[in-house]
């Protein structure tokens, strides 16, 4: 089943600027937090697909690439994206800013009380090199990345800060009334708790790096500069109740040696001698999927475009197929024996040497504006 489109979840067009996208979050929420709907199921589901819808529309590079790929640019790694991976303690703690203490003690204020928030590590960046045949195919690659993680022997006490709530609240008389607004805890950061006893290898969090491999599932179709995410291999934070950053891949393509990209579409150029132009003949041409033999026509002119459909790459957005377009061209001898250079001679002048193209023959601008078609 498609995901529905983050605009329509928010109700707000393309143009929207942050401020109307935030209201509009914001409006949504209220109105279906599992709170205020406890017997509900299908507000809690349209609660977490309003936070997911949020947190990408909310951040200008991820907000710009959902605008090029749509959902696709966030796939591929363990867990995917989002809502299918979000839990209700990820979205209090993620959005519970949005709402400060408009609702009486923090994000879950609607009866249910404060939640406490829960810390989140930090996300580490990795680049992974792709072949065209990775992109055509799909691909799991296995990288080893270095993790801050949590060490062994590390134990914790309540905060003494905020006592363990994560939360330090202030209460302020107004013409209105009393009214409370909840921040997080400038000791432990939302934790909760702080460390009482860490190994010597730890640092001041309590954390120490670890190598690890990750495995990245690469969908088919992807193009530089497509950032994927594996949920939960990233640093994790101090704490028993914290959870990891997240695994950010940028994807880079390692040019091809014979052929060219186009979007979809991939270019590469045949050589071929006079005599095969003249006689025909047929040629093996490795592609990204596999060889696959052609046949030239005999008089095939240099400069004509061979297209086989559904050769190319696959689009990241399932559209379809793109094409393998094989560029024709002629190589010219440069040096020449004396019967060659005799034979040659003696054509100069002969009728099927002349050139005469037909009205079926296509111009060169005829042929690349085919090519773009």
């Amino acid at each position: 089943m498609a995901k529905q489109d983050y605009y329509e979840i928010l109700g707000v067009s393309k143009s929207a600027t942050q401020a109307e996208i935030k209201k509009a979050y914001r409006k949504m929420a209220i109105k279906y937090h599992p709170d205020k709907n406890p017997d509900d199921k299908s507000a809690e589901e349209k609660f977490k697909s309003c936070a997911e819808a949020y947190e990408v529309l909310s951040d200008e590079q991820k907000k710009a690439r959902y605008d090029q790929f749509g959902h696709a640019a966030f796939e591929g790694g363990a867990g995917g994206f989002g809502g299918g991976g979000m839990n209700m303690d990820d979205i209090f703690s993620q959005f519970g800013d949005i709402f400060g203490g408009a609702f009486g003690g923090g994000f879950g204020g609607f009866g249910g009380g404060a939640r406490q928030a829960r810390v989140k590590g930090s996300n580490l960046r990795i680049r992974v090199k792709l072949t065209l045949e990775d992109i055509a195919n799909g691909v799991e690659k296995k990288v080893k990345v270095r993790r801050k993680k949590q060490a062994d022997g590390v134990t914790y006490k309540v905060c003494p800060t905020c006592k363990g709530s994560g939360q330090q609240t202030r209460v302020t008389n107004t013409i209105l009334g009393r009214m409370q607004t909840a921040t997080t805890c400038s000791t432990c950061h939302g934790a909760g708790e702080v460390i009482d006893k860490r190994p010597s290898n730890a640092d001041a969090q309590g954390l120490v790096v670890e190598e690890e491999t990750v495995t990245i599932n690469i969908p088919k179709g992807v193009v530089e500069g497509v950032q994927l995410k594996v949920g939960g291999k990233g640093n994790e934070a101090p704490g028993k109740n914290s959870i990891p950053g997240d695994l950010l891949v940028l994807i880079e393509e390692v040019p091809h040696e014979t052929i060219k990209r186009e979007g979809s579409n991939l270019h590469y150029d045949l050589y071929i001698n006079f005599s095969e132009a003249v006689l025909g003949t047929s040629k093996e041409i490795e592609t990204v999927t596999g060889k696959v033999k052609i046949k030239i026509e005999p008089g095939t002119q240099s400069g004509k475009i061979l297209r086989l459909k559904g050769k190319g790459l696959p689009s990241i957005e399932s559209y379809g197929i793109g094409d393998f377009l094989i560029h024709i061209n002629v190589w010219t001898p440069q040096e020449l024996t004396k019967d060659q250079r005799k034979f040659f001679e003696s054509m100069l002048v002969d009728e099927n040497f002349s050139p005469n193209p037909q009205k079926t023959d296509k111009s060169f601008f005829d042929r690349v504006k085919d090519m773009f078609s």
